[in-house]
């Protein structure tokens, strides 16, 4: 039996990169599948507020089992900046300037490890389930690469000699921080 979830997203690259993940086992809907056009604010200090502002929303609203996830860039010689903030760290929504911006503020410091960190939250059955992932890297002086979204073009992953831009969506699934997260969800839901 197909089960149905809403993936709590308009962001329509990750939705794609989540069912690939997930393959036949769920059927995926979208927020304008079902009908929700809101914007949902983030308005959560952390990663994991984020995720369950966005489906606990869904969830009383809609009265249907959703999944919401909130990722976040940590660099440690920024004090874990961007973080929570890592879609809107240039002040608005554009990847390029964020990268920009991440790329001045480590202009002449070598200490450049970082990792991205994903939370799902997850309401089914009128309980909560929160699941983790992350993947160590380092931030690269410059952009590399055309695929992926939001900051993969500086990220090469610990043990890569690429970024996550330069890599094909199912390499960069088998190691992200979304695909981490998304293995424990599945794993969960398929009752493992």
């Amino acid at each position: 039996m197909e089960h149905q979830l809403v993936f709590a997203t308009n962001n329509l690259n990750k939705l794609e990169e989540v069912q690939i993940k997930v393959g036949n086992s769920f059927k995926l809907l979208s927020l304008k599948e079902i009908g929700c056009f809101e914007d949902i604010a983030e308005t959560g200090l952390t990663l994991e507020e984020n995720a369950t502002i966005k489906s606990t929303y869904v969830y009383k609203n809609y009265n249907i089992s959703c999944f919401a996830d909130d990722t976040g860039l940590e660099i440690f010689a920024l004090n874990n900046e961007p973080g929570v903030y890592s879609a809107r760290y240039s002040g608005d929504r554009d990847p390029i300037k964020n990268m920009d911006l991440v790329l001045e503020k480590l202009k002449g410091i070598e200490n450049r490890s970082a990792r991205f960190r994903t939370v799902i939250s997850l309401i089914i059955g009128n309980k909560e389930h929160l699941f983790e992932g992350i993947v160590n890297g380092t931030i690269r002086k410059e952009k590399s690469g055309a695929a992926g979204f939001g900051y993969d073009p500086i990220f090469e992953p610990e043990g890569y000699d690429i970024t996550f831009a330069e890599m094909n969506i199912a390499d960069k699934n088998k190691i992200s921080h979304r695909g981490r997260a998304m293995e424990k969800l599945i794993t969960f839901l398929k009752g493992g």
